[in-house]
Parts: structure tokens; sequence; C-alpha cells
């Protein structure tokens, strides 16, 4: 998924605004400008379409995590350079404080079902025998469960 697309479907789960998101992304340490947002929440035929880096979109994650869970004692969270769909995950799930039923019910949600066990292969480390790659799919539909349960459901 590009992480355009992410950002613009938190933001519309939790109807965020421009200044929510400005917020956002300083209690990730970075300063941001509305017309930086605007860019980055524009589709990607509009000419002002400007492309969110994995490191933007962690300093964003990591904001959020700060905004729904609070600041953690100790030093901040470093941002990822580079980011895919398992870290996007689990940085969701710690920022939205789901247990893995929590999660499998959003994606029910979507109409996805999957096990218990697939479920926890993707927030496992890579080196382990059991990890596998979260799909494009999954957090897609993952993000839709979300959008459902947080935003059309209000």
């Amino acid at each position: 998924m590009e992480n355009n697309d992410i950002i613009r479907r938190i933001r519309y789960s939790f109807n965020f605004n421009d200044t929510k998101m400005i917020d956002i992304f300083a209690l990730g340490d970075s300063k941001v400008t509305r017309a930086q947002v605007s860019s980055w929440l524009k589709k990607d035929v509009d000419p002002g379409y400007v492309a969110l880096t994995d490191f933007q979109l962690a300093i964003f994650l990591n904001g959020l995590i700060i905004e729904k869970r609070g600041k953690k004692e100790g030093q901040k969270p470093i941002p990822e350079n580079k980011l895919n769909n398992n870290i996007i995950f689990r940085k969701l799930r710690i920022a939205l404080n789901l247990k893995d039923s929590d999660i499998l019910e959003l994606l029910k949600l979507a109409g996805i079902e999957i096990s218990k066990h697939e479920l926890s292969a993707f927030f496992r480390k890579p080196g382990q025998t059991q990890y596998r790659e979260c799909k494009d799919q999954i957090l897609r539909n993952f993000l839709r469960g979300m959008q459902m349960k947080y935003r059309d459901n209000k």
C-alpha cells in the first residue's frame, strides 16, 4: 500500500482535521505545515500530490501512538527509515491498544477471516520461522475495518 493512502485512511477513520494532523506530527517530533499535509492527502493524479516517505509515515504513526496512548517514560521511539506492512500494522495495533481478538473483529467487519495463529505471525520478528509478511490485502482490510468501527458507527 502507498503511504499516502494509509495516512488518508487513518485521517478519515478518526475524522482528523489538518490541525490535528499537524499536532500528531508534532508529537512525533516533526514540524509540518498545512500545505505539506494537504499535498500528502491529495490523490496521486492531482498536480499538487507529494509522496509521503516511509520516515514521515513512521513519524506520524509514532505521534499517533503518543496521541492515543499518552507519552511513555524515557526516550521517544525513533522513526524507521524503511517501513513495511508488518511495522505499520504493529504501530496501529499499539496506538489503538488492540488485542488479537479486537484485530480479528476489525478484519471480520471488513469481510476477512484469519486465524489467531495467522495474525500472530504478522507480529513476530522477521528472523523467526513463524514470521509471515503482511500483504497489502490484509492491511487494507484492517484499515477498512478500522473505518467501519471508528468512523461509520458514530
